[in-house]
């Protein structure tokens, strides 16, 4: 499974109210983007409230810490990929000269090592890798030496190389910014007189609160006492992460410019179809990050839609051994075939992605042992052919299945009876142009050119 590492959301509430509760049913929404962790950070008049911890929102939070969550400023996040102490669990907070700070992030400083290097010959001291702190000691060292906490920020985001959304959490002060290609999004909402920060806009639905607008590749916000103040950076070009539609997004979110995920997943489905057309019986998706590309593809070409595999919604993420046998029971355990609807049929199956092969040739095992006669195999993105180096986990050239095996022979190594990837092109005719968007995981050209 490919893993984003982060969601954030942020809020100020002008007339005073808490936003504790408001943040809590956000993380909720942004649940998909990291299940290790989740935490909250509010501000109430100067002093911080903290509820964070490992494991998924409806695990980290209660009646009782979310009561204690008071204040009008507050920073929200879930997260992938944390220490086994809990010491790189998001927000994280500091207690400075300047006094306190509270810093989320969505993203990966591709220049970690060389800033924390320099930052521990000058005395910084860690408590873990996040990458997230490394930049709050970065904006602490700015704090010393400007006039502001936002032009603090502005100091240390220069620095800083890679993939990131970033809010910060002043005393008085809530401030956003944007890596200078935008490959991580972040939207503004607003409900009433309380200003909103988020990685996606499924959050500003659920409580209710209408999008403003996107904050701009290479923008910092600032929102404080005296309102919203925008500032301008350096952009080389807009590249937010393709795969944003592909998959981490949900899909009644609305990235860029407001186009809507699941507009593009349909679309993305029809272009599969006519570049790997194919008769069958019903088209399944795989859930949940399949079905919009399978319904695109029997809208497409007439071949009927259908549910072929039940999803387990009370699984959480599998530790298993590596052994095919115990893979097979993961999949199975999560994902179990619907008999009476694939028995004798020739199926359509797609799903978002190829990573190492296992999972697909699984998927295709399963529908087979279910009674399916042919299992003809669709990918809505094209070929993993290179790492990312912008957060998203894609490993290594050495273990992409595409990076080895050509189409027909991974169409074999999954069992499927035939298999087609979308083409690279096939966003520029869904009006994700690439000119816009990061694809370097399919055609090796990184924006930043390294």
């Amino acid at each position: 499974m490919i893993q984003e590492y982060c969601g954030v959301m942020g809020a100020y509430d002008f007339d005073g109210g808490d936003v504790g509760f408001d943040l809590y049913h956000g993380l909720y929404s942004l649940q998909h983007r990291g299940q290790e962790s989740c935490g909250i950070v509010t501000n109430a008049y100067v002093r911080l409230n903290t509820v964070k911890g490992k494991g998924l929102v409806n695990e980290v939070f209660n009646k009782e810490n979310l009561a204690t969550l008071k204040g009008n400023i507050g920073v929200g996040h879930v997260g992938y990929g944390t220490n086994e102490d809990g010491n790189g669990i998001s927000p994280i907070v500091s207690r400075y000269c300047k006094g306190t700070m509270t810093v989320a992030m969505n993203g990966v400083i591709t220049n970690y090592d060389e800033l924390r290097s320099g930052l521990e010959q000058r005395g910084a001291i860690f408590q873990s890798l996040s990458h997230t702190e490394m930049i709050m000691n970065l904006i602490a060292v700015a704090r010393t030496q400007t006039h502001s906490a936002e032009d603090a920020v502005r100091v240390a985001v220069s620095q800083l190389k890679g993939a990131f959304s970033l809010i910060v959490m002043s005393p008085k002060k809530l401030i956003a910014a944007r890596d200078p290609y935008g490959f991580r999004p972040l939207s503004v909402g607003k409900r009433r007189n309380t200003y909103y920060f988020t990685s996606e806009t499924a959050a500003l639905d659920v409580i209710r609160a209408e999008r403003l607008f996107d904050v701009k590749p290479g923008e910092i916000i600032k929102i404080d006492e005296n309102g919203v103040t925008h500032y301008d950076g350096v952009s080389p070009r807009n590249a937010l992460c393709v795969f944003e539609y592909v998959y981490f997004a949900r899909p009644d979110s609305f990235l860029d410019d407001g186009k809507s995920v699941y507009r593009a997943r349909v679309d993305i489905g029809g272009e599969l179809y006519r570049e790997h057309p194919v008769k069958a019986d019903m088209v399944v998706g795989v859930p949940d990050s399949g079905l919009h590309f399978a319904l695109g593809y029997s809208y497409a070409s007439g071949i009927p839609y259908g549910v072929g595999l039940v999803k387990n919604s009370y699984v959480g993420r599998t530790f298993i051994r590596n052994t095919d046998e115990v893979r097979y029971e993961a999949v199975s355990i999560k994902l179990n075939p619907l008999r009476n609807a694939v028995e004798g049929k020739d199926i359509v199956l797609v799903d978002d992605s190829i990573v190492r092969g296992t999972t697909s040739a699984n998927l295709v095992k399963l529908l087979k042992d279910g009674g399916a006669k042919k299992v003809h195999m669709r990918i809505a993105s094209p070929p993993f052919l290179w790492r990312c180096k912008y957060g998203t986990d894609i490993p290594d050239r050495k273990h992409l299945i595409a990076a080895k095996k050509s189409v027909d022979e991974i169409c074999e190594a999954i069992g499927a009876d035939s298999l087609g990837y979308l083409p690279v092109d096939a966003f520029e005719r869904i009006g994700l142009s690439l000119k816009d968007h990061c694809a370097a995981c399919f055609t090796g050209e990184y924006p930043d050119g390294k």
